[in-house]
This record gives C-alpha cells, structure tokens and sequence, in this order.
C-alpha cells in the first residue's frame, strides 16, 4: 500500500471517532425517546393503570383515554344504566363499564383544528413575509439596513410574556381576543424576526449572477426572484417553516390569554381534561400523543431539506 493510500484528511474522523460519535447518537435518541414512548404508551393505558406504583410497564391495552378524549360523559346510578338500551357501538360498551354514558362530543376535536389553522396558517405568513423581506434585505441598498436588522433580531431578546398585558389591552379594544385571526397575526409577528434572519443567511448564499443572467435574458426583477431564488432556497424555506411551526404549535402562554372558547387551540386545552377525581391521565396523554402527530410529519416530509436547510451557508464562496 502505497503512502498516498495510507494519507488521510486531517478533516476526516478516525474509524474509533465515528464509531463513538455514532454510539453517543444512539445513547442520546433513545434517552430522548424515553418520555415520548412513555406518553404514548400511557394513552392506552387504563385510569387505574396510568396511576398504578409502581409504574406498570407491562399492561392491556386500551382506548379507554381515546374515547374519554373524544367524547363527553356523564356518571349516572345502575338502576339508570339498567333501563337504557344495550350499547350499540364499542366505545359506548367502554364507557358504560365506568358507570357512564355519552352526553355528546368533547371540545377537544375543535381545538384542535384551531391549532391546525392557527400553526400552519401563522407559519405561511411568516415564511411569506420573511422570504420578501429577507430578499430585500440581501439585494438592496436598504438604508440603516444593519439598524433594521438588529431592531428585527432584538424583537426576540425579550420574554413574549413580557407584551403579554400590552398585547391583550391592544386585542380587546380591536376585538381579536379569542379569535383565529388575532392569533395568526400575533404569531405570524412573533415568527417574522426569526424568519427574516434566517432566510436572509440562505438568500445571500445564492450569487447574484445567476439573477443579473435572467434580468439579462428577460426575465423581470419578480420572475427572476420566483424562477432563479426562489428554487434555490426551497432548502432555507424549508426548514424556517419547521422552526416557525414549532413554535407557533406549542405556544402556551398567549394562547391561555388571549383564547378561552372559539379560538382556544391544543396547549392550554390539553392539560385541563378532568376525570373521575382529577385528571385523566390516559385522555391527557392521548390528546398529547395526537397533538405531536401534525409535527412529526411535517418534519419528516421535509427531512431531506431540513439537514441541508440547517448546514446552507457552512461553506462561504
């Protein structure tokens, strides 16, 4: 074996390296995993059983926190239960085993959809305004383009709690409180600082050849920015969106204020489902296991954007 064989990239990491760096990524994924599984293997745990100590890890399965999550209930007496017809689905069999009966449906399906509207409705607008401004940014002459940048930034040094009261005031008096749409608006401008910044790293990688050749060719300032930036940064885009639902799908504390019936969403929801004596920890981690579903999938349809998305710009011209 010649020498150049046994050369190798002062960059490159040892076989020993790789394998212990891919030994801790394992350790970490399944320590990291721990609690997910946990919440998941709790929603189909019976009450008794979600409560039991110590901890059952092995136990029967059951949908009894799924149809508790979906559907309202109420205790009624055996001499009541006696006189109704016989159950005719399954989960009307379930709940009446508890002494129970279903009153109708719960509110959880409608909060829901409300986290649906408002994370992926506050996240188009976000990576839309941010992708037009962070454009800007990158190819203009902006005057006080850097006082710009750092007053957009310094919008997310502070606490949102921190406008919290300021925001409410402001709501009330445009009647926004407890709507989908004030809650778009909200954290579509929580998410717009991120989102500039972000993309304006990916959009200033792009060379500003390959826009000046369209230009060139024919092609206007707005079609070269939709058919020459735009493809390019699909990466960039990409994985801004991910960050910007993130956050707007599991925001807590505007969504307590600001929402209390129509437009309340998942978060301030969830934690609030009572049960028999307390809460209902298989209902809780029921809804828990079908609230990080919308995310989950998200992210792993643009997984193969996302590593790219995060590492763009690693490498400068």
């Amino acid at each position: 074996m010649s020498a150049r064989d046994q050369a190798r990239s002062i960059v490159e990491p040892a076989p020993f390296s790789r394998r212990l760096a891919a030994l801790v990524i394992v350790v970490y994924a399944l320590v990291s995993s721990i609690p997910l599984a946990w919440i998941v293997a709790t929603s189909f745990k019976t009450p008794n059983d979600a409560i039991a100590y110590p901890p059952k890890l092995v136990f029967t399965p059951s949908l009894e926190g799924y149809v508790n999550l979906f559907t309202a209930r109420t205790r009624q007496t055996p001499e009541y239960l006696a006189s109704l017809p016989p159950p005719e689905t399954w989960y009307e069999e379930l709940v009446r085993k508890r002494n129970m009966v279903i009153t109708g449906p719960s509110r959880f399906a409608g909060r829901y959809a409300n986290s649906l509207i408002i994370g992926f409705g506050s996240t188009f607008f976000a990576v839309l305004l941010g992708t037009f401004a962070a454009y800007a940014f990158s190819r203009f002459g902006i005057p006080l383009k850097e006082d710009l940048l750092f007053f957009i930034l310094s919008t997310r040094m502070f606490p949102p709690i921190a406008v919290a009261i300021p925001i409410y005031l402001m709501y009330r008096q445009l009647g926004l409180t407890d709507t989908q749409l004030g809650m778009i608006i909200l954290y579509t401008a929580v998410n717009l600082s991120l989102s500039v910044w972000l993309l304006k790293g990916f959009i200033d990688e792009i060379p500003k050849e390959y826009e000046e050749a369209a230009m060139v060719d024919g092609y206007s300032r707005l079609q070269a920015f939709r058919k020459v930036v735009l493809p390019q940064a699909a990466t960039g885009i990409a994985a801004t969106a991910i960050f910007c639902l993130i956050f707007a799908w599991n925001e807590y504390a505007f969504a307590l204020l600001l929402t209390s019936g129509l437009a309340q969403t998942a978060p301030p929801f969830i934690p609030n489902i009572i049960g028999e004596g307390g809460l209902d920890w298989p209902a809780v981690a029921a809804g828990t296991t079908l609230f990080l579903l919308p995310v989950m999938i998200f992210t792993i349809l643009l997984r193969k954007h996302l590593l790219r998305g995060i590492t763009f710009g690693a490498l400068r011209r």
